[in-house]
């Protein structure tokens, strides 16, 4: 229970402790999924606080290509300053406090029954228009939920599998020659860089990762390198931050203006924010030319 009470926590479902009772509950959408009670014992729905919509604290605070050719850095945007939410770390970018990486403890819950109905994943890839020859990169691939069912949208073409966690990739190999999937390549990438080939890809997704990226600039503008001039595009889903009704602790929401702002920071076009996912945003945006 403490793994799936950990993993629940850092994805940003609500679990709260049952009244009366010392243990813990999952909530999804403000209903009770989960708890462990004894005989006789009733439950009833208790409530989970919010924090408050997130503001910057007030004045305070590379890329991986074929010729192994390192970007300069560039720290601007960030600040530091104590966590206003123990769910996020004492860092801050473009005023927004990064949250916590669920660790690989948690792989558990990205395989969880009931997520594709949840999160309506199955739209969600029929949105993304693949092509079958496309290039695609699952950046925060975790166990590869999503990174299978894109090889299956791009047969002649295939799917980068990032994560930074060995754990995950480990977990991506044994799935990957368990399923026998030839288009699945799994990346050890690095807090700061995907490690992706330049102009090379055509999509980029990233669901439910990016809020939690501790370097979000410099993982930022090394996407932008990888996609393909013109062409390439970044699909972005995150839990809606206007939709107090979405059940997901505000750290791991992000609205429209903040995910927008961010993604011009390091020079992304903006095309469209696409709204029939139950829970999430699909954000698209493009690399120019």
């Amino acid at each position: 229970m403490a793994r799936l009470s950990d993993a629940a926590e850092r994805w940003g479902y609500r679990v709260c402790w049952a009244k009366n009772m010392r243990v813990p509950a999952v909530y999804m959408r403000g209903f009770l999924l989960l708890t462990v009670v004894g005989a006789g014992v009733a439950v009833g729905q208790s409530a989970c606080t919010q924090l408050p919509a997130e503001t910057g604290p007030a004045a305070s605070a590379g890329r991986y290509v074929a010729t192994n050719r390192a970007a300069p850095p560039d720290t601007s945007g960030y600040e530091t300053a104590a966590p206003r939410d123990p769910n996020g770390i004492a860092r801050y970018y473009l005023g927004r406090q990064i949250a916590h990486v669920m660790g690989h403890e948690g792989a558990d819950w990205l395989e969880r029954s009931g997520r594709s109905k949840e999160e309506g994943t199955d739209l969600l890839l029929k949105e993304l228009q693949l092509k079958p020859t496309d290039v695609v990169a699952d950046i925060g691939a975790g166990t590869g939920f999503f990174s299978f069912q894109l090889a299956q949208r791009v047969p002649q073409g295939r799917v980068l599998a990032v994560d930074i966690q060995p754990e995950m990739i480990a977990a991506l190999q044994q799935t990957k020659a368990q399923r026998n999937v030839a288009n699945v390549q799994p990346l050890l990438g690095r807090v700061d860089d995907p490690r992706l080939p330049a102009d090379g890809v055509d999509l980029v997704l990233i669901v439910d990762a990016y809020h939690e990226f501790d370097h979000p600039r410099e993982m930022g503008r090394a996407i932008r390198r990888a996609l393909r001039p013109g062409t390439g595009r970044l699909a972005l889903v995150e839990y809606r931050a206007e939709d107090t009704n979405v059940p997901i602790k505000r750290i791991h929401k992000m609205s429209v203006a903040q995910a927008r702002k961010e993604m011009a920071a390091i020079g992304l076009e903006f095309v469209a924010v696409v709204e029939t996912l139950p829970q999430q945003h699909l954000l698209l945006f493009r690399r120019g030319r």
